[in-house]
């Protein structure tokens, strides 16, 4: 009877030497993914077409477009969703108009990533 408990206690012993214990803790939130402004801008944005950080090119530039909007407390996310009206350079509303399709379709986390990269560029 003895060996019989002792050979039961051991194999229970060995069973669970290798088994790390688990503990209760929350892991990270693996879907809360940082977004860059700049991968948005120069990538699936393709604003990088039309904008320059220092020049204008078709569009304005990335410093007057942030200058603009910080003096005027306009809204680049409003703008980029087509919710409010061009405060920069309206004469280019047009030319815009064919990129709101790309914009309109980001999320809000992308679309202010976006603004936060070209508020940025201000003085």
């Amino acid at each position: 009877m003895k060996k019989i408990l002792l050979f039961s206690v051991m194999t229970m012993i060995i069973s669970c030497k290798g088994k790390e214990e688990k503990h209760n803790t929350p892991e990270a939130d693996k879907s809360v993914v940082k977004i860059s402004g700049k991968a948005l801008f120069e990538g699936e944005g393709n604003c990088i077409a039309c904008h320059k950080p220092d020049q204008k090119i078709i569009g304005p530039s990335l410093q007057e477009i942030a200058k603009t909007y910080k003096t005027k407390n306009g809204s680049i996310v409003s703008f980029l969703q087509e919710q409010s009206e061009p405060i920069v350079d309206p004469s280019q509303y047009d030319v815009m108009k064919t990129n709101f399709a790309i914009t309109k379709s980001m999320s809000e986390d992308e679309l202010k990533a976006l603004e936060d990269y070209i508020y940025s560029f201000s003085k």
